[in-house]
């Protein structure tokens, strides 16, 4: 272990750059061991503060085939598969540069390790922000955002975190900074390695910088939550689906989620609208009279109310969770939301996408017969928190499409010594 450490200290300057385990404080070793399976523990975490640094890590790794697990902040490292025989834990948390902010071209390139909140105050200096809403936005780094594609219920307006990424540098399994894409919006030049790293939770490359569109700061926003029978509010959910109104966010929540939020104790559907001002008035005063007709109770929030309902809404479904509870995520056909959602303890789905997530009271059973449920019809089911115990039992992914192959082959290609930690992604990669 002190071998390791000293000769990654060798490489990485600046103050404590190195952390052998027995160090490391109890709540980074719980957040760590979460991704791992249970036996072996890392030998030591680094800390490379320059993109030059981390790729004389992951070289320095791969000849000596120490085993990589790639970190941020380590807020969603309870992601995904667990890994084994990890060696090594290579955070980005101390790249935090802001390398390129071009205002007029709406984009922003920064290091890997920046903090999606501290990214956001950044931008609102230019009434700009990055329109992604992941699960931790006040903890979450920028390269563990894109690593595990987290984007949240903006991808009703804006897309996903693939749409708004124009240009990565990531370091290969030997040690070479690799570019792709560029700071303009408009780039199909060669192979599209933004899309294939995206969402691929550290297994082909680690991050060192991302460049993103950014879009102008809306002038008024204001959030209409509508409370009803599940039938009502899934009549509602259809209505402003095929309307001509552009909500933000849009989702369906389950009875169980409403009442958690201090909503009423029946079904929700909730919509935000930001825009001018007039415009954002009289979107919402029109799903307020979908409701009307509906017989659903409409109320529109507001300023630091409206701001405080995002928040504990994403906190309700992510944390703190009891030990217990099973969270998945899982995609749906968007008019099959409702029936997806009457099967789970608590629960979200957006309404376009039909991505949502949803939790378990514990019940793998259940869990299994959710997947069969969605699979039967076109969805997908992957767990992303367990308690203990539960992971090494299942499949955590489910994926059973044709793919697998051409996964793995993609896996040896990009790392063919199998430095980057294995087990975290589909079918083990």
């Amino acid at each position: 272990m002190k071998a390791i450490a000293s000769q990654l200290a060798s490489i990485v300057g600046g103050d404590n750059p190195v952390w052998d385990w027995e160090n490391v404080a109890a709540n980074q070793q719980q957040r760590i061991l979460a991704a791992i399976a249970p036996g072996r523990t890392p030998k030591c975490i680094v800390y490379p503060q320059t993109p030059e640094e981390l790729a004389a890590v992951i070289s320095c790794c791969r000849s000596n085939k120490w085993r990589i697990l790639p970190s941020g902040s380590g807020s969603k490292l309870y992601w995904g598969g667990l890994g084994s025989d990890v060696d090594v834990v290579v955070s980005t948390e101390r790249l935090q540069h802001l390398i390129d902010h071009a205002v007029g071209d709406l984009t922003v390139t920064v290091e890997a390790g920046m903090k999606f909140s501290d990214l956001q105050v950044v931008l609102a200096k230019s009434r700009q922000f990055l329109a992604l809403d992941p699960t931790s936005p006040e903890s979450a780094t920028i390269g563990g955002i894109v690593a595990t594609g987290d984007t949240g219920s903006l991808r009703q307006r804006y897309g996903s975190v693939r749409d708004q990424l124009l240009g990565i540098s990531f370091v290969r399994s030997d040690g070479k900074i690799v570019k792709a894409g560029g700071r303009v919006v408009k780039n199909v030049a060669g192979y599209d390695l933004m899309k294939l790293l995206t969402g691929s939770y550290g297994t082909l490359g680690v991050f060192s910088q991302l460049t993103f569109r950014v879009y102008p700061l809306p002038d008024d926003s204001q959030t209409v939550v509508l409370t009803g029978a599940a039938e009502d509010i899934e009549k509602a959910a259809n209505t402003l689906r095929s309307s001509a109104l552009t909500p933000t966010q849009a989702d369906l929540l389950s009875a169980p989620l409403v009442s958690s939020l201090g909503l009423g104790k029946d079904w929700g559907l909730i919509a935000r609208f930001q825009s001018i001002s007039e415009s954002v008035q009289e979107q919402s005063n029109r799903l307020l009279e979908v409701g009307q007709k509906l017989g659903l109770i409409g109320t529109i929030y507001t300023g630091a109310d409206e701001t405080n309902l995002w928040q504990t809404l994403r906190e309700q479904m992510h944390y703190p969770a009891p030990e217990s509870v099973i969270t998945c995520k899982i995609g749906v056909l968007p008019t099959a939301a409702v029936a997806a959602l009457k099967q789970a303890d608590m629960g979200w789905i957006h309404i376009s996408s039909g991505l949502g997530v949803l939790r378990f009271n514990g019940d793998i059973d259940r869990v299994l017969n959710m997947r069969n449920y969605l699979a039967a019809t076109g969805g997908f089911l992957s767990v992303l928190a367990a308690p203990m115990g539960v992971k090494p039992k299942i499949d955590v992914w489910g994926y059973g499409g044709n793919s697998l192959q051409m996964m793995r082959l993609i896996k040896q290609q990009f790392d063919p010594e199998g430095i980057f930690i294995s087990g975290r992604f589909v079918g083990g990669i």
